[in-house]
């Protein structure tokens, strides 16, 4: 009797996941489903483009941005040394693979070595000295990858998320004032200017930055400044936004005339109070449903705006790897991401590809 109901209940369970690859053709991937909609994307290193995880990115996505290769510590360690070699992998990966390639990051006040700030005698340098630096190296970096990279993240997180400061007190602005941020997308525009240039920040959703953000780029149009986008970076959580929050932003900067992309999307399974979650590192079948739920309801809103949208990217390939594990709680498991740790389809995954099927 027991092995009756043992075979029922697997029968049972092929027969669900029968029907569901019925109504979804599975070997189309996500960029196969939106393609008429906009661009899907991840964010890689080289070491993803191997094996399961490389065959994974090929068969699901259309467009790549470097995780981390591209950020100015990495490929500008040194004033007079580039390291070239991570960046070259992705983007020849992307070329054979017929993939669209997004630039990240430009310019940021994290990851960036300390030899731009200061001179060979250790002194923080001054305005002209560091706007000459910065036109250096996008100049370089954007010069190497003129009709390789079709849009670049130019400035990264210039606004500051405390309410009472416009502009995050970094040292670009401590030096430059808010004058660097127009200058990096000058240069940027200077170096291809065939390329889309974006702004990109985290926490877009929050009606006061929000704020803050659309005019700082409605004052960059004013003057003329050549920026053609917004980056949404999509950093959300199974708690927060909202849909309607998420929409409001959305429509906010579309009155600007930008193209707008979602440019790092995972879903936390934790909410707010981080450290006070029962059970970390485990996906319990409450927040697979929170997670499955808030993605729906992101991708509902994306459709609706699709005519807004033109990509939307996740920031890294599955649950087997997240720059979410161990942050902000160290050792502490996350799964933001559309796969599991085993590179399968989790239920997410199929509720956002019904969506267009």
């Amino acid at each position: 009797m027991k092995r009756r109901l043992a075979l029922f209940f697997v029968l049972t369970l092929n027969g669900f996941q029968l029907c569901q690859a019925q109504q979804i053709d599975s070997s189309l991937g996500l960029k196969d489903h939106f393609k008429n909609r906009f661009l899907i994307g991840v964010s890689v290193t080289p070491n993803s483009l191997k094996g399961e995880s490389g065959a994974l990115i090929i068969r699901e996505f259309n467009t790549l941005t470097a995780e981390n290769a591209m950020k100015p510590s990495l490929i500008h360690p040194e004033k007079d040394r580039y390291f070239w070699t991570d960046t070259d992998t992705i983007v020849a990966f992307a070329k054979r693979n017929n993939m669209k390639m997004r630039g990240h990051t430009l310019c940021w006040h994290r990851q960036t070595a300390e030899w731009f700030f200061k001179d060979d005698a250790g002194t923080q340098v001054g305005k002209e000295e560091l706007l000459k630096r910065l036109k250096d190296h996008i100049t370089n970096v954007v010069g190497r990858y003129k009709g390789s990279i079709y849009a670049w993240d130019v400035v990264n997180e210039a606004i500051d998320d405390n309410e009472k400061n416009d502009f995050r007190s970094s040292l670009w602005y401590e030096i430059c004032g808010e004058e660097y941020i127009a200058k990096a997308f000058q240069y940027a525009h200077e170096a291809d200017p065939k390329a889309k240039l974006f702004y990109n920040d985290y926490n877009t959703e929050n009606p006061v930055k929000r704020e803050k953000i659309f005019l700082m780029i409605k004052k960059l149009k004013e003057q003329g400044v050549p920026i053609h986008g917004v980056g949404l970076q999509g950093h959300w959580s199974n708690k927060w936004p909202s849909s309607e929050e998420l929409t409001r932003t959305i429509e906010k900067f579309s009155l600007l005339g930008l193209d707008i992309q979602i440019t790092e999307m995972d879903i936390s399974v934790y909410g707010s109070k981080e450290n006070m979650d029962e059970n970390p590192g485990v996906f319990t079948a409450e927040r697979e449903k929170d997670q499955v739920e808030k993605y729906r309801s992101f991708f509902e809103v994306f459709l609706k705006s699709n005519n807004k949208i033109s990509s939307v990217t996740f920031w890294n390939v599955s649950d087997k790897h997240s720059w979410l594990d161990n942050f902000p709680v160290k050792n502490r498991k996350n799964f933001p991401l559309l796969f599991d740790a085993a590179f399968s389809r989790k239920k997410a995954y199929w509720e956002v590809a019904k969506l267009v099927n």
